[in-house]
């Protein structure tokens, strides 16, 4: 008998946090165009996911964050179609530096802190999905868009 194993793809989220503000990026390709989400990217091959998740956060932000100082809140397994699901590891950012700026124009069409009383009604399904289980704090694992 043969068993196919999964092969998803490793997401890395990171949730900026200054107070009661979180740092979102608003899209500017085609997936998910105007539509907003926090700094996050694909894990390269042989990375710790701390350590892909600070350099995605400083490719696009120019943030610097210690992978010491980012503590895992939540994990999302999602079904993008019947062919790909990802998994999506979500970060806070403990302690960073530097002030937030567009570092990826052609991906990125904006950079905005949003209260987390007042987040925008566009954010992206399965990045939402990790940020909401991160603010409810319930739950640590959820399964998205699984039919």
């Amino acid at each position: 008998m043969s068993e196919q194993l999964a092969q998803p793809i490793i997401d890395t989220h990171v949730i900026l946090r200054d107070g009661d503000r979180i740092l979102m990026s608003q899209r500017a390709g085609p997936y998910g165009r105007y539509r907003w989400h926090m700094p996050s990217g694909k894990l390269d091959k042989g990375e710790p996911l701390s350590v892909g998740a600070a350099r995605e956060l400083l490719e696009e932000t120019d943030v610097t964050v210690d992978p010491a100082h980012l503590r895992l809140v939540h994990v999302v397994h999602h079904q993008q179609d019947e062919e790909v699901d990802r998994i999506g590891f979500f970060f806070e950012a403990t302690e960073w530096e530097g002030v937030p700026r567009n570092q990826e124009p052609e991906k990125c069409l904006a950079l905005e802190w949003f209260r987390v009383d007042e987040l925008p009604d566009d954010i992206i399904e399965y990045p939402e999905v990790g940020l909401l289980g991160y603010l409810n704090g319930t739950n640590r694992l959820d399964e998205h868009g699984w039919r």
